[in-house]
């Protein structure tokens, strides 16, 4: 079992075997955990935000904000109206939903 010193600064140097199991690179940031019996596991981080970029398509229109608005509106105004919607019973006996 690959083992490390702490220096008096409170770092260690994780041995190679370790670094080449997890593929850890310098520079590279690790998290700690601690998990359910109190021992401390660490974890690379993996990934950044950047390597997301070109994941979401491109959109051939760009809406306005006067769009995204109308939009908003549009969709807040019918979730009143069937939120507020009761059902009434017709002559033939059906039921049916009636705006308020």
């Amino acid at each position: 079992m690959p083992t490390a010193t702490i220096t008096s600064k409170g770092q260690i140097t994780i041995p190679v075997e370790v670094r080449e199991a997890m593929n850890l690179k310098p520079g590279d940031r690790i998290d700690f955990f601690q998990d359910r019996d109190h021992r401390f596991v660490l974890s690379p981080r993996t990934g950044s935000i950047r390597d997301l970029e070109g994941c979401v398509p491109k959109l051939d229109h760009v809406p306005t904000i006067e769009e995204l608005n109308e939009a908003v509106a549009a969709a807040a105004a019918e979730s009143y109206l069937r939120s507020v919607a009761r059902p009434t019973v017709s002559e033939s006996g059906e039921s049916k939903d009636e705006a308020a």
